[in-house]
């Protein structure tokens, strides 16, 4: 069992058809959407601000998701997903946004529907990430722009398969 646990009285909300992995950390003021995953040494702190997560979002294996205290917190659309290892911290992602394995997105930055963030990339405070671009580096550039067909066959794709992936730990040995 994930741990989860309450912080000043207020504690994580899940929606419909969730998978924590065992070793998953989620507190505080985090409210998740339905078919969400967290998966193995991830982390999810809503203890210094709130973090809000839409419908088919993966946080993938030892991914971080923190705030700001009193300043920024965190919001996340649909069909997200948080690559392995990356930090999103007091940021905005919108809708259909894939942030790539180790990538850090900081403070008060705002991506827009339709990005993919490289692996490793950084992407700095205040930052506005431009729908249907792949930005990549450090700090972040924008690489090119993506049609919607690509976004529908990665982003969608992979959001489903954490779905898929999640049922497989959900059955019954």
């Amino acid at each position: 069992m994930a741990l989860i646990k309450p912080v000043k009285g207020i504690a994580p909300q899940f929606g419909d058809n969730c998978y924590l992995a065992e070793n998953a950390v989620i507190v505080g003021d985090v409210v998740m959407g339905n078919d969400c995953s967290v998966w193995f040494h991830a982390v999810i702190r809503g203890d210094v601000n709130a973090i809000r997560m839409g419908n088919k979002v993966n946080v993938q294996d030892g991914a971080i998701i923190h705030c700001t205290y009193l300043k920024a917190a965190t919001t996340i659309g649909n069909n997200v997903s948080i690559g392995h290892r990356a930090i999103v911290h007091g940021c905005t992602l919108h809708d259909n946004v894939l942030v790539g394995m180790g990538a850090i997105v900081m403070d008060h930055a705002v991506v827009e529907e339709n990005v993919l963030i490289a692996a490793g990339a950084v992407v700095l405070e205040n930052s506005r990430l431009e729908a249907g671009h792949i930005y990549a580096g450090v700090p972040a550039k924008k690489i090119k722009a993506i049609s919607p067909e690509t976004f529908k066959d990665t982003i969608e794709r992979i959001a489903n398969n954490y779905v898929m992936y999640a049922g497989w730990f959900k059955e019954e040995i």
